[in-house]
């Protein structure tokens, strides 16, 4: 017993220490000046017009991008659970493709698609429909919504799919009988029942999108908080309103976390007696072919980012027209030859297997101490192993370069250490939840046979414990390795020197160079994209069913 608390303090310390800690001295630095209580930097942050701007964008951008992403991802998982048709499966692996690259990238490709002398402005100038170019992106801000709701729909689509897994269609029969319509039915009983789901998707979608640094900088769009943040951390020891503006990101996202942790989970949300699953419709002729016609509508503009960057990876010569004139496969030969890229592809390689490789290892123990110790304390490792879902990347990187700033781990000299840790922090808890789950889908009773027949502890785990497991572990450490290799936020904010640039910053990089930066930059996206596809559609096969998983706070 003495080992076990050993293990689960020095697990929970570890946590506390380098998770709950940086962002502590957030809000104490917020809060404190000189050691002294004060709500002066609020109140310059506040009397600041730009700040107050970008604050009230952030939050109209978190809540246009929910409801956009519900238009889409809603209708399409009730189309998956009531409907059968030809291709079911491979349309639901279609429709995660678009989370393969992160919008930042895809800005860099569609801005040469939807730009105002762009690919479809000259198609529509010349099929005579208009005589002006049209402005799609505005100042820049519609484009952020437009790239941020075709890259988050799927995981609206996954949390309510997964909620209606669970769901008992005879209720609904029930409101039908008693002379309800579609409408009423669903406002009052169907959407009710898959609230949680909801609340999950919403809540990370929202997050994400307020906390999303690489497509506004793309944009050059600086009026959000998250630009701002960025901004100040150069000049944080002259100017600590940063401090309060990642404040205010804390307090737009830890009461969703709790809210849906303490609240939801709590409301009864089933009936008490077997689901009835519902029989699904058989669709053909005319009515599959409009569905069928509805699925590439939204995976061609899903995908319409991941077209036109690769277009660019490949174009030579491409202004004032609807398709590139010259192709050429010079960039890929640069991504492959150029310092800087070949140490992007090098350094995301090193960084994404150690964090994976610690999050395997830690998300191993924490799901199995979860599942099968009975320890004081354990509410506590399992709220705080799961806040990561919750608290932005572009937090988190702000805290370890205030936090530790001067110290032997000063990220300014060498971020390596931490580039590791927030990626592995970052994607922990999806190797939590599969581990987790797997564990509770374990009767105990096999390793208690095993011990009975004289087996020890590391022969009952290798022979019993581990091969149960390991596929749910697999497919999230694959997961959790593809979303680490494009990990945006903690990539700009602590890769300061070029040594130590992964793809991500690479990439942010050369967007910015003249001439053949952008082209260079879609190239390395395109392998990045290639890479993360593998990776997703690997895992999806092991666990199909789960995939869901990895987007829940509940």
């Amino acid at each position: 017993m003495m080992r076990k608390k050993i293990l689960f303090f020095s697990i929970l310390f570890f946590l506390i220490y380098f998770f709950i800690y940086p962002i502590f001295f957030i809000v104490y630095q917020s809060f404190f000046h000189q050691n002294k209580f004060t709500l002066e930097l609020f109140k310059i942050a506040l009397t600041n017009y730009s700040i107050r701007k970008s604050i009230l964008n952030s939050i109209l951008l978190g809540i246009i991008v929910v409801i956009t992403t519900s238009i889409i991802g809603i209708p399409l998982a009730f189309i998956f659970d009531r409907i059968n048709f030809k291709g079911k499966s491979l349309f639901r692996i279609l429709f995660l493709l678009p989370m393969i690259s992160s919008p930042f990238v895809g800005a860099i490709g569609i801005k040469q698609v939807l730009s105002r002398f762009g690919s479809l402005n000259i198609l529509l100038i010349k099929l005579n429909l208009i005589k002006n170019p049209i402005s799609f992106f505005g100042s820049g801000f519609s484009g952020i919504v437009i790239l941020q709701t075709l890259h988050l729909f799927p995981i609206m689509f996954l949390n309510i799919s997964s909620a209606l897994n669970n769901y008992d269609i005879s209720v609904e029969e029930a409101s039908y009988n008693l002379g309800a319509s579609k409408i009423q039915t669903f406002l009052r009983i169907t959407f009710p029942l898959i609230l949680p789901g909801y609340f999950t998707a919403s809540s990370i979608i929202f997050i994400w999108s307020i906390t999303d640094l690489g497509t506004p900088l793309v944009f050059e769009f600086n009026q959000l908080i998250s630009v701002k943040i960025f901004h100040m951390l150069k000049d944080i020891n002259t100017n600590p309103v940063g401090y309060c503006l990642v404040f205010m990101i804390l307090i737009l996202t830890l009461p969703l976390f709790i809210f849906i942790k303490r609240y939801i989970e709590k409301i009864p949300y089933t009936t008490d007696r077997t689901v009835l699953r519902i029989v699904e419709k058989n669709l053909k002729g005319k009515s599959l072919f409009l569905l069928y016609f509805f699925f590439s509508l939204i995976l061609f503009f899903s995908l319409l980012p991941h077209f036109s960057m690769i277009l660019y990876s490949f174009s030579k010569k491409w202004f004032f027209s609807i398709l590139p004139e010259k192709y050429t496969l010079e960039y890929y030969k640069i991504v492959f030859s150029h310092r800087l890229t070949k140490t992007g592809i090098l350094n995301s390689l090193i960084y994404s297997s150690l964090s994976t490789t610690f999050d395997i290892f830690l998300g191993f123990l924490i799901g199995y101490i979860l599942a099968r110790w009975k320890i004081r304390g354990k509410n506590i490792l399992d709220i705080i192993s799961m806040m990561p879902l919750v608290i932005p990347g572009i937090v988190l990187a702000f805290g370890y370069v205030v936090t530790f700033s001067n110290t032997i781990l000063d990220p300014k000299n060498n971020p390596v250490f931490f580039i590791i840790l927030s990626y592995s922090l970052r994607r922990l808890p999806y190797i939590i939840r599969t581990t987790y789950s797997s564990f509770l889908q374990i009767s105990e009773n096999l390793e208690e046979a095993s011990y009975s027949l004289g087996a020890d502890n590391l022969i009952t785990f290798k022979k019993i414990v581990f091969p149960l497991v390991s596929p749910g572990i697999f497919a999230g450490g694959i997961l959790a390795f593809a979303f680490s290799l494009m990990e945006v936020s903690c990539s700009l904010i602590l890769a300061i020197r070029e040594k130590f640039y992964p793809i991500s910053k690479v990439i942010y990089t050369l967007a910015g160079r003249v001439t053949d930066g952008p082209n260079t930059a879609c190239s390395l996206g395109v392998l990045g994209m290639i890479i993360t596809a593998i990776c997703l559609f690997i895992s999806t096969k092991i666990i199909m069913k789960k995939i869901g998983e990895f987007f829940r706070i509940g």
